[in-house]
């Protein structure tokens, strides 16, 4: 039953505590790995943590206090604490550093793997996307293709070709092609526009024998960055695409795909106070004196203009590891306590977003 684990895989700590949880032995030949469950960082981000739960359940904290973690245990470890914490498990945090060494993935090794089911049999996706381009362009230029627009179209095939993004071309334009023989109106825009190969393969509608155009805003071998074609489809007949390219290139291959927008900080302060269970006057009264180009620095005194910034009032001793958000809900939701919140909540954005 357990044989595979002889093949080099691991069962993590959790399962060995749902076991044993359950009343069931666990069996000698499951490894046990250590594993610390970790949500964040630092012990300090505790309380960031206690909000963005608040958030993600669109209730306060007080609200959600069963959903909390208990204590503050959850964030990295140094080595000595973790080989207090697993004593007990002989080899487990051995097996955690082996399993960590093992892991050398980086983003660096992703490549795109774009389909080839637009390619006739018989020919390579060069020769075809080549053939759709000089054709194209005949068909652009009826009478006769301009000397610059040619030698566009050859230099855009010779670095297409060496970046390997031909594939990528031809999915393109055989969607293009399915809406335009269907009626839909579709165009093509963005830095695409700067390719005299997307024209040509009727893409986008910006001609480059009437302006100039540059392709390494597009695509650039400096920059190493899979091209982006961006289409608007008629909104009422969109799903019509949507399902040609399920059917076509398999569902398996296909997604869609959302905007994710980031915290900015009125929104992280109208959230956090929110969380903090205040009034929604007394959020919009917030949120409302901040302005657009304001950043973290600047909030204290925003709050002050407004009469809503307190100067924290501490007791003498706050018990180790409270988290913030509960004394900020014991001590009468004060501005400062906003404040270092939503400053936690648009540093730690700042972070990820430099990293």
């Amino acid at each position: 039953m357990f044989d595979w684990f002889e093949r080099g895989s691991y069962l993590g700590i959790i399962l060995f505590l749902t076991l044993t949880g359950i009343g069931l032995p666990v069996p000698e030949e499951v490894p046990i790995v250590a594993a610390g469950d970790v949500r964040y960082h630092a012990r300090s981000r505790l309380p960031l943590f206690d909000a963005l739960t608040a958030i993600r359940h669109g209730s306060t904290v007080e609200e959600v206090r069963g959903r909390l973690l208990s204590n503050g245990e959850r964030h990295l470890h140094d080595r000595r604490r973790i080989a207090e914490r697993f004593a007990s498990l002989a080899g487990a945090v051995e097996r955690s550093v082996e399993i960590a060494r093992q892991c050398t993935f980086s983003l660096a090794e992703l490549r795109y793997e774009y389909p080839d089911a637009s390619v006739p049999e018989g020919r390579t996706p060069a020769e075809h996307l080549a053939d759709l381009a000089w054709r194209g362009a005949a068909k652009r230029y009826a009478n006769g293709i301009p000397e610059r627009v040619r030698l566009l179209i050859e230099h855009e095939l010779a670095l297409v070709a060496e970046l390997g993004y031909e594939a990528y071309f031809l999915t393109v334009f055989d969607i293009v092609r399915f809406a335009r023989r269907r009626g839909i109106l579709c165009q093509g825009r963005g830095s695409a526009a700067n390719s005299a190969i997307c024209y040509c393969l009727g893409i986008t509608s910006v001609d480059p024998a009437r302006m100039d155009v540059l392709f390494e805003r597009f695509i650039s071998r400096e920059r190493c960055e899979a091209p982006d074609i961006d289409i608007d489809f008629e909104h009422e007949r969109r799903e019509e695409v949507i399902q040609y390219v399920y059917e076509t290139y398999g569902r398996s291959r296909a997604a869609m795909t959302a905007e994710v927008i980031s915290y900015r900080l009125r929104s992280a302060v109208r959230d956090i106070a929110k969380a903090l269970g205040l009034s929604l006057d007394r959020v919009e009264k917030i949120a409302s004196v901040l302005d657009v180009g304001d950043g973290v620095g600047e909030l204290p005194q925003r709050l002050a203009e407004a009469g809503l910034f307190v100067p924290a009032i501490r007791p003498p001793s706050v018990p180790e590891g409270k988290s913030l958000v509960r004394v900020s809900l014991s001590w009468h939701h004060t501005g400062a306590d906003i404040a270092r919140l939503a400053s936690t909540i648009t540093s730690m954005l700042r972070d990820h977003a430099s990293s």
